[in-house]
């Protein structure tokens, strides 16, 4: 919610004013502020002449003097989300103990909401101002934050996800949480959910009341009913709390386990002590007010959902044709179960692992797709990339975290989703041998992880990869069907130029098929560099200018790849 200044109609330019003109807006006099304040080292000269446009500042915001002028030079830095305070001094040209008397005010202006610091172990303490300031000052009118009563339980949970949200970017300290979480409850009283969870805190230590917390947002904020160690592992500051909290759920005697708020996840039908769960009876007492169904159903974050994938007529060799029908055909929901079915019963693992491997451009992300829009199977896309992580450790928990996030989209989703690890070379290549870099043996780990998570996999993993020279020999017996994606034919390839320049003669089509060896999305590389030439020219390139962008295209000829067949 915010509040209008006076001056909400006057002019709001954004040009620049020089100390002559007289501010109008809020921001204009935050401008002049920050004119004046440049290498002014704070000097009684810099307050005499910058005094009316600090007054209007704190006037307008409900500020101290000194923490208007702060809020202006965090304004003047709200481009950049890390600002620390030795920056200000800089920019002042005063000694850092003059920026740091004012910390008190600071600390004023991070409660009011304006600015959010980041606090580190081993790092200065940085600072940002949040989007929603700075969009309500150019707007001249004070920020205030959201209000935090009367909610209803939808609005409960958005600010519940807020204060976790900021503390994992470590903008809240694990105490700051606790307090603002608590004092949600006591702003709403009337909600089943307050009233539950005060109930639930009177037997409750301090410590496992946060994790209860945290719970409830990943279960209603994230639909995460599977939640592992490595989902709470930085909730508190002490390392000890979370090794003691470990302990106590995994030999059953944390008070949550034995007040059967909490319950082990299961594994095959088996108590599994690595992952936890709210139970259905402190289900029923806390989310009475949500319709949980509903919101499963309209809760799928990660997922790309099957009716939202694009329909694509897709071209391939006569072998790779038969070998995706029939895989697409077992992948339909009343053959999958069916088969499931059966292979549980003879004691066989239940699971789908998937190797579509070949040249890039070949369409194997693609087939992965359309198989999903097919077979009525929403997607999870895993970024590779974004489970390399320089720091140690963390590359192993986010790699067993993708595979926990999955096992939670089976339990809630009517038919299972296919998980796609796309261009997977990274983390399927050959395991380095033992004794070498860290970074080899956190690559071996993360291997491993892998191949234990395909081991117990019960529903369906698409891997594809441009490399299977470098596959270790652990993950190809894991993969049961194997595709190998050759660059088309010539017969494949007429067809995809016919669908991508259908005003081409038959003749033309065939002299280029025949004339290069390309994948489809080379394909569609030279039709993109023939379109955009159209537009700029005016008229259709001639059949010899599209064999220029042919010739420009075919830089390499096609590498001997192993052949690992399908099975």
């Amino acid at each position: 919610m915010t509040k209008k200044s006076d001056t909400n109609k006057e002019n709001t330019s954004d040009k620049p004013l020089t100390i002559k003109q007289k501010a109008k807006t809020l921001l204009q006099h935050i401008e002049q502020i920050i004119e004046l304040a440049k290498d002014s080292k704070l000097s009684d000269e810099f307050y005499q002449k910058a005094k009316p446009n600090i007054n209007f500042v704190a006037k307008t915001m409900n500020l101290t003097i000194n923490q208007a002028l702060i809020f202006s030079l965090f304004m003047e830095h709200s481009n950049d989300s890390c600002i620390e305070i030795q920056e200000l001094s800089r920019f002042l040209g005063c000694r850092n103990i003059k920026t740091v008397c004012m910390m008190s005010d600071v600390d004023i202006l991070e409660t009011r909401r304006l600015v959010r610091c980041r606090r580190t172990k081993g790092s200065t303490a940085s600072y940002r101002v949040p989007f929603e300031v700075v969009n309500a000052v150019k707007q001249n009118i004070a920020y205030q934050p959201e209000k935090t009563t009367g909610l209803n339980t939808d609005a409960l949970f958005r600010q519940i996800e807020r204060l976790f949200d900021e503390n994992m970017n470590n903008e809240i300290t694990q105490e700051a949480l606790s307090q603002e979480l608590e004092s949600l409850l006591k702003d709403n009283p009337s909600l089943v959910f307050s009233r539950q969870m005060k109930e639930y805190k009177k037997t409750c230590e301090e410590n496992n009341f946060l994790l209860l917390f945290l719970f409830c947002h990943r279960f209603i904020n994230l639909d995460d009913d599977n939640i592992g160690f490595h989902d709470f592992d930085d909730l508190f500051d002490a390392k000890r709390y979370f090794r003691n909290i470990k302990t106590s759920l995994q030999n059953g005697e944390n008070e949550l386990i034995r007040d059967n708020i909490l319950e082990y996840g299961t594994d095959n039908g088996f108590a599994d002590k690595d992952f936890y769960k709210i139970s259905d009876a402190a289900k029923g007492k806390l989310f009475t007010e949500i319709n949980i169904k509903v919101h499963q159903a309209e809760s799928k974050k990660g997922l790309i959902l099957h009716r939202n994938i694009v329909l694509k007529q897709m071209f391939y060799n006569q072998r790779e044709q038969a070998q995706i029908a029939q895989l697409s055909s077992l992948l339909s929901n009343e053959n999958f179960r069916s088969v499931q079915e059966k292979l549980e019963k003879n004691g066989m693992r239940k699971g789908f692992a998937c190797l579509f491997y070949g040249a890039p451009g070949t369409g194997k992300t693609e087939t992965a797709y359309q198989i999903a829009q097919a077979t009525g199977r929403d997607l999870m896309m895993v970024d590779i990339a974004e489970t390399k992580s320089c720091w140690y450790g963390e590359s192993e928990k986010r790699i067993k975290g993708i595979f926990d996030t999955y096992r939670s989209h089976l339990k809630t989703s009517k038919i299972a989703p296919i998980l796609l690890f796309n261009e997977a070379d990274a983390v399927i290549g050959k395991r380095k041998e033992a004794g070498k870099s860290a970074v080899d043996q956190t690559e071996n780990a993360i291997q491993n992880i892998i191949l234990q998570e395909m081991e117990n996999l019960e529903g369906i993993l698409i891997a594809t990869t441009n490399l299977t020279q470098n596959l270790d020999h652990a993950f190809e017996r894991r993969f049961l069907y194997k595709i190998e994606f050759a660059k088309p034919e010539v017969e494949a390839k007429e067809k995809i130029w016919k669908t991508m320049l259908p005003g081409l003669s038959k003749e033309e089509r065939v002299e280029l098929a025949g004339a290069y060896s390309f994948s489809g999305g080379q394909i569609e590389n030279i039709v993109r560099k023939y379109t955009v030439d159209g537009i700029l020219n005016g008229t259709n390139p001639s059949l010899e200018t599209i064999h220029s962008y042919c010739q420009s295209e075919y830089l390499y000829k096609n590498e001997v790849r192993r052949k690992i067949g399908f099975r």
